[in-house]
Formats: structure tokens, sequence, C-alpha cells
């Protein structure tokens, strides 16, 4: 699993990511702007996000972030024990919060809960589409217009994963690490084989 990490202040953000290391890999950026371009570009399980921060804040960045249908899961940080703030960062999409100082057993529990929270949230929705397509996240079936599409195993997972990253622009390199995993023995050749059954299954309903 992946986290991003926006906080300014480097001693915390290295203690936040020295302490959830063996849960996630990790990328930081130290202020709003340019953790909101991370977050754009990079498919992520969850984001912890500070509210203070400079050039942008966290409540800026979660309202930019739900406004372009980025839906991963936010845990803010708060160093203000504010019943104003944390109503603000639940109103503007964030999904928990956390007030500073933390111990690392908190940081942890909630950040196991969100993960748990979203992929029940995914499940329930058992479908998600683009256009006319659907897919059926269940009985792994895809369909455009009631029509059957043949799509097995990782053919069905790599569809799945640009379906929701459809907002993002997702490189072959993310493809790869998604859906194969970084011990994986093939190369990310196999990403444009795959691609191209895709694309050739998709043409044959014009989509």
């Amino acid at each position: 699993m992946k986290a991003l990490v926006i906080e300014d202040d480097k001693r915390i953000s290295y203690a936040i990511c020295e302490s959830i290391e063996n849960m996630f890999e990790t990328d930081r950026a130290y202020n709003g702007e340019d953790g909101l371009e991370l977050a754009k570009q990079e498919i992520y399980d969850v984001i912890i996000l500070d509210i203070m921060m400079p050039i942008m804040d966290g409540f800026t960045v979660i309202e930019k972030l739900r406004k372009l249908e980025i839906l991963t899961p936010v845990l803010m940080l708060t160093a203000k024990d504010s019943s104003a703030d944390i109503v603000k960062g639940l109103k503007m999409g964030s999904d928990d919060y956390l007030v500073k100082p933390f111990k690392t057993e908190e940081l942890l529990a909630r950040l196991e809960a969100l993960i748990r929270r979203n992929r029940g949230k995914y499940i329930e929705e058992k479908t998600i589409s683009f256009k006319n397509l659907k897919l059926n996240l269940q009985t792994r079936e895809a369909k455009i217009d009631n029509r059957d599409l043949t799509l097995q195993g990782k053919q069905f997972d790599m569809l799945e994963y640009l379906i929701i990253s459809k907002n993002i622009i997702v490189t072959r390199n993310q493809i790869f690490n998604k859906i194969w995993g970084f011990n994986s023995f093939a190369t990310t050749n196999v990403v444009d084989v795959y691609a191209s059954f895709i694309r050739k299954e998709l043409k044959k309903y014009r989509l």
C-alpha cells in the first residue's frame, strides 16, 4: 500500500513515515501545493494531511482533491483541538482527523480503520463505470450496453485500475506496480500487451 504525507514540519513528517513504514510505501510533500500535485499524479491508499501549511493549507488541498473527484481517504492533522477545524475538515471531505501530538499506536489504528472502511465502501458499490462500460467487482464481469466483454484475470484488474484512475494520468510503471507488483518476474512491457488486448476488445463496441 502507498501513503502520501503532506506535512510542512520535516521532523514530524519523518517520524510519521518511519512509524508507518511497515504498512505503507510513502511519498512526502512539505507544502500543500506540492502535495496536491503528487495526489493528482499518483494513486494512494491514504493521504495524511496537515492543516496549517505554507503556500496552500490543508483545507484548500482537500477541497481541490474532492472537486477533482480524487476520493482517496484523508486523515487530517491539526495542532489545535478545535471543534471548528475538525467540523470544517470533515465537511470539506476529510475522512478522519488526529490532534497533535499523537501516539504512533493511535495513528496506525486510525489508518487501518480508514483502509478497512474505504475497502468496504468500494466493495459495496459492486459496480464501477465509464461511459457505457460497467465492471461488476463481485462477479468480475465487464459489460458494454449489457454486452459481455471477454476479460480475464489481470485484464480485468488493469481495466478496473484505469477506470478508478480516470481523473489521474498513470504511467506504465504505476500500472505495472499496482497490478503485477514490485516483485514480479515480468517486465513493464507486459502492460503494453494487456493494454493492446483491452483496446481491441473495447473497439469492438466503439468505446
